[in-house]
């Protein structure tokens, strides 16, 4: 009875997250409804981020700066050149900010951009899995219900303002999609050979141009 009486107390937390845009360079937006009143809380979605998807750190700090968005990003250094299979995962706590249509809703963006991926026989894309976030919320009143958030086990801020770690909870939620897929280019594998050729011949083709144009209108000693 007194674990149906706590379930029954905690209402579902609901979590949509959407890619923007097309192409590699997209917009992640993560919406979330409590299952209740968070008045005074910090309200914050942890996103992992896979290899296949990064967070343009330089970005991230001009959107900061101009109060577009508020995130903080770990690792904070990162090879926006490397590729998929060259690249790490990375975990980004996205600061969410209240919707004001809805008093227990919460809102926020960010820019995130595709890698390039191995070349693959037989398929022209590649899928990016990238999970649910979790929710979390940080209190200074701490009123939270003890039944329904528990303490998370996050090193970040209160804040993209603040240095010093507070004390995150974490409840569980209910997504909308359990996952997002994201759908990238890649090059066929069958056409290493035509592709080779094609570059050889066109980089022979440029530099015997370039060759004939200097031997013709260059000066020489």
């Amino acid at each position: 009875c007194v674990t149906l009486d706590v379930q029954a107390a905690c209402w579902d937390t609901t979590v949509t997250q959407e890619l923007l845009k097309e192409g590699f360079h997209r917009d992640l937006l993560v919406q979330v409804e409590l299952g209740e009143d968070a008045g005074g809380c910090s309200v914050a979605a942890q996103i992992h981020l896979p290899p296949g998807i990064y967070v343009d750190p330089y970005e991230l700090a001009t959107l900061q700066q101009h109060n577009l968005t508020k995130a903080v990003l770990s690792p904070d250094v990162t090879d926006v050149e490397a590729p998929e299979y060259m690249s790490r995962a990375a975990l980004l706590l996205l600061f969410l900010a209240p919707d004001r249509r809805c008093s227990r809703c919460f809102c926020g963006s960010v820019p995130v951009h595709a890698r390039y991926h191995r070349p693959a026989w037989g398929t022209q894309e590649a899928l990016v899995v990238l999970e649910s976030p979790q929710v979390l919320l940080c209190c200074c009143h701490g009123h939270l219900s003890a039944e329904c958030w528990k303490p998370a086990e996050v090193d970040a801020p209160c804040s993209s303002d603040s240095t010093s770690p507070c004390q995150w909870h974490s409840t569980k939620h209910r997504p909308a999609h359990e996952e997002l897929m994201l759908r990238v280019p890649v090059g066929l594998r069958e056409h290493n050979s035509l592709v080779c050729a094609l570059t050889l011949l066109t980089t022979g083709l440029c530099s015997g141009l370039i060759l004939a144009a200097a031997c013709k209108y260059g000066h020489f000693p």
